[in-house]
């Protein structure tokens, strides 16, 4: 059996993508690491970053970025594809720039992907899902987040990265332009893992996540205020003693990016804002008190949540 880590990414050093430790927390339990290395910045060191792990296990491709040809976050499903058709293994484990995997977890993962090489049945794994904000302490628990997601699949050609990337279908016949495309698509067969992602998309320093929400909406939307790039205003994580408290350990492999932490002044711990304040509106209402039967009632199970999968009994 052979497993492969593959990821796509683009300007992941300047705007505060912990790439190196990403790709470092699954090495040890893949056979190759395929990377799909955008044309980023000149004032960018993503690739620097990656070859300082010094693994031959590591394959780069160049690529270049078109939002136009691929609008509405589908570039970033284009270049998960690519650096997935460059995949040799069984089993293609797929994490974004921001995702980590805990060591902890290696041994379940290997295992199930051992146990149900033969099982055509089983298209892929999922895995649960914890997503911190602000800061390395505290996760989000409100309603909206996704708490599973699809990471690791067959080396299929007819399975695809789907919509921006977030989830993957199989897509007979694809096009190779429409990522969005539903008619005629498949929900893959999956496995659920006892193995959770990290997901460090929101723990930066205030001013580079307004950076970061602004390169992801020009991705989207191509409409973004280019003051967020020049003068970024601080990003307003909200009080974050609203946010339930981090109780575990992250994986090694982040311990010295965690140690660079230098904005916990920034962070708000003492006053409520409008931001947590403000539910003028039917739709922040409905967040909220769904947020509050979620945690209060259902024990943290989220309603109403989007199951691109099928789970395999």
């Amino acid at each position: 059996m052979k497993i492969s880590g593959f990821t796509m990414v683009k300007n992941a050093g300047k705007l505060y993508y912990p790439i190196k430790e990403s790709i470092a927390s699954i090495l040890d339990i893949v056979d190759e690491f395929v990377v799909a290395l955008g044309d980023c910045d000149p004032d960018d060191n993503t690739r620097e970053l990656i070859l300082s792990l010094g693994s031959p296990k590591i394959k780069i491709i160049d690529t270049v970025w078109d939002t136009e040809k691929y609008p509405r976050g589908m570039e970033n499903a284009h270049q998960t594809d690519i650096a997935k058709e460059a995949c040799t293994g069984d089993w293609l484990f797929y994490l974004q720039a921001d995702e980590l995997v805990h060591e902890k977890y290696h041994a379940e993962i290997v295992e199930k992907c051992k146990m149900y090489l033969e099982d055509e049945r089983v298209e892929g794994f999922l895995f649960k899902y914890i997503h911190f904000w602000g800061d390395y302490n505290h996760f989000q628990h409100e309603h909206g987040w996704y708490p599973w997601e699809i990471r690791i699949v067959r080396n299929k050609k007819d399975i695809h990265s789907w919509k921006s990337a977030q989830s993957f279908r199989r897509i007979p016949n694809f096009d190779g332009i429409n990522y969005r495309v539903k008619e005629g698509t498949y929900k893959l067969g999956v496995k659920k893992l006892d193995a959770y992602i990290y997901h460090y998309g929101w723990v930066r320093p205030p001013k580079l996540m307004t950076k970061k929400s602004a390169s992801l909406s020009k991705i989207h939307s191509n409409k973004v205020d280019e003051n967020d790039f020049q003068k970024p205003k601080s990003f307003d994580y909200g009080f974050m003693l609203r946010f339930p408290e981090f109780k575990g350990t992250h994986p090694q492999v982040l311990q010295d990016w965690i140690k660079t932490m230098d904005w916990q002044d920034e962070l708000n711990f003492t006053t409520k804002t409008k931001l947590d304040h403000d539910v003028s509106n039917t739709k922040k209402l409905k967040k909220q008190l769904l947020t509050w039967v979620e945690n209060n009632i259902l024990g943290g199970k989220k309603l109403f949540t989007t199951k691109n999968y099928k789970l395999i009994k």
